[in-house]
């Protein structure tokens, strides 16, 4: 059985949030969790220096070493993860891929929201580890190991994920990491909400020249709609932003088979975004078989040596 990095919890599937008094989710401070302590001991002794990720139980996964860091953000850290044999720096580096994870595990019940909202599948560093392009993953505020960071609170896991404060802080990140003065060329690749999150960076961040989505809901109304969802007050929805400068490509991945981001779901996205191109994989769902097929998935179409 593929085994995840310390930090990883286990991916549960986005649960409505009918019962939830959301008042109480943005008033509320950190979330507490005993077992953040343990599950995240490791990410939590990483204080502004790398350390390679080396451990035994991720040999399964992780195939090749990683060096994970961290990086502020506004107001919050941010895991950063990137391959050990990465031979160049930012600075050097003519073309980045930057990956953004999905929502991991908002809540833990139908009415209940998770602690820790870090999920245990990490598929989305299996992508990034088979990607030839010089890549780095960037994870969220109070993901991996920062739950009880002074400003964490259920909001910016639950209905707040794509708002204001999580963007802000994702940006800030970013541009503390990118060398200043010439950046590489930037290419987004958000799998699940990641990928919502990939689009709203897009147009709001200096050097973007591509966005990759991977079984993204990027209409966020007809998704919760369609699973009876509460909808999400406090994030923008990709399908009702004005699009894209048509100079950013956008390649939009979507599983024929996955029921939790149907492509049905995309339509009004589609329609307001006339320039973005839409693949549908017949045989693929949420999850299968994404790690498998990278990146050749992308080169028919040029993506990989852009």
């Amino acid at each position: 059985m593929t085994r995840a990095p310390a930090g990883w919890l286990a991916r549960g599937s986005i649960k409505p949030a009918d019962s939830t008094d959301l008042g109480a989710l943005r008033r509320s401070g950190r979330a507490r969790s005993w077992s953040v302590s343990l599950i995240g001991l490791a990410a939590l002794l990483v204080v502004g220096c790398a350390q390679r990720v080396n451990r035994p139980d991720d040999a399964p996964f992780v195939l090749e070493d990683l060096v994970e860091t961290q990086v502020m953000g506004k107001g919050f850290r941010h895991r950063v993860y990137r391959r050990a044999g990465e031979t160049l720096g930012l600075a050097d580096a003519r073309r980045l891929h930057v990956y953004l994870d999905g929502d991991g595990r908002p809540w833990s019940s139908r009415h209940r929201v998770a602690l820790d909202p870090t999920g245990r599948d990490p598929l989305v560093l299996r992508l990034m580890i088979r990607d030839p392009v010089s890549s780095l993953y960037l994870g969220r505020p109070c993901y991996h190991g920062f739950v009880e960071d002074p400003a964490c609170r259920p909001w910016l896991w639950t209905h707040g994920r794509y708002g204001p404060e999580v963007l802000e802080s994702m940006l800030a990140a970013l541009a503390n990491l990118l060398p200043e003065g010439r950046r590489p060329r930037i290419t987004l690749i958000g799998y699940s909400g990641g990928g919502v999150l990939a689009l709203l960076i897009a147009g709001r961040l200096e050097g973007v020249e591509r966005v990759v989505t991977i079984a993204a809901n990027l209409d966020l109304d007809a998704w919760v709609d369609h699973h009876g969802y509460t909808r999400l007050g406090g994030s923008f929805n990709p399908a009702t932003q004005p699009p894209l400068d048509r100079r950013i490509a956008q390649l939009h991945l979507v599983g024929g088979r996955d029921r939790r981001v149907p492509p049905a779901t995309l339509a009004l996205f589609q329609v307001r975004n006339p320039s973005a191109r839409i693949k549908v994989i017949p045989d693929f769902d949420h999850h299968c078989c994404w790690s498998r097929s990278w990146p050749g998935i992308i080169d028919g179409s040029g993506w990989s040596s852009r």
